[in-house]
């Protein structure tokens, strides 16, 4: 496995450096647009045979028939756990790779149809869910997408109330789901680890990329703030991209964190990068899997289930 002195061997990495991914099979969610669409795209011109989970038919079929490789378009709604469940029911067979892509950003205050706060609820419950209820097929690796927000808002777990009724502020709210999917990564390979699996927990960061998640946001001021930054400061999906295909692909060890190498991680090729101290706590990590489990009653995935034979590693 690879080691953070290994770093600098990524500096010119790109898709182009993909290994050959014939017979494998990648679940991305929110692979209609975006980092999502362009990983998606990447991972099909490598001859993965990649499942489009998204909210809309219609536009997620309309994506995968832009993508040059195997494809097919599931529905899944991560705002609502039965959609999850009814999602995570119809998977019949080895699942090599699934990425946590999906998610929504600093919106004004909503609720899954769970009663969750949405950005909780979206970015972190649904993918905590669906990770366990496939699970047990999943042969190579889990790569979840935070970003570097991750170190903003509180900079913690509300975990008295993590749909922060009476203090939501978009940002803060943000950055909590984006701490909780860190600190999810972590849990899951200790999980995996003391369960004896070879699969694989990473997490990832695009930098500052230029997609359609900045155009929901709750602030006007905000809105025209990202639209000057995506115009001159980011970089593009397809180099967003990177940090989560590169973390879907090299040989890492589990619960590395991948994101741009550039100044400030905003931009640059992928590298094994730091997080927080917050999102290092592994007793924060145990509190919010449990917190999660009562939340989703979604419990830990091989916990009763061997992971079924035939999905070989990918990379």
């Amino acid at each position: 496995m690879a080691d953070k002195t290994d770093a600098p061997k990524a500096r010119t990495w790109n898709a182009t450096h993909l290994p050959d991914l014939s017979g494998r099979t990648a679940v991305i969610t929110g692979a209609n647009s975006g980092i999502g669409f362009a990983a998606a795209d990447a991972l099909a011109r490598a001859g993965a045979h990649v499942v489009f989970a998204v909210r809309d038919l219609e536009r997620g079929g309309a994506a995968a028939a832009k993508v040059s490789g195997s494809t097919e378009v599931r529905r899944l709604d991560l705002a609502d756990l039965a959609s999850v469940r009814e999602f995570a029911d119809s998977w019949d067979r080895p699942l090599d790779l699934l990425i946590n892509n999906a998610g929504v950003m600093m919106l004004p205050e909503q609720r899954t149809k769970d009663g969750f706060e949405m950005q909780f609820g979206t970015n972190h419950l649904g993918h905590f869910a669906l990770t366990n209820l496939l699970l047990p097929y999943v042969g190579d690796r889990v790569v979840t997408v935070s970003s570097g927000l991750h170190r903003g808002g509180d900079g913690v777990i509300h975990f008295d109330d993590v749909n922060l009724r009476g203090r939501y502020s978009p940002t803060r709210a943000y950055a909590q789901s984006k701490l909780a999917n860190l600190l999810f990564t972590l849990e899951l390979q200790r999980r995996l680890t003391e369960a004896g699996s070879s699969v694989r927990a990473l997490a990832a960061h695009p930098g500052y990329a230029a997609t359609n998640l900045q155009s929901h946001a709750a602030n006007p001021l905000a809105r025209i703030g990202m639209v000057f930054g995506n115009k001159f400061l980011a970089q593009d999906d397809r180099s967003g991209a990177l940090p989560t295909l590169y973390a879907a692909s090299q040989d890492l060890p589990g619960a590395a964190y991948v994101g741009p190498d550039g100044l400030g991680e905003m931009r640059g090729a992928p590298t094994l990068v730091g997080r927080s101290a917050a999102a290092s706590d592994p007793d924060a990590a145990r509190r919010l899997w449990t917190l999660s489990e009562e939340l989703t009653g979604v419990e830990w995935g091989l916990a009763s289930a061997a992971r079924p034979a035939g999905a070989e590693k990918v990379g």
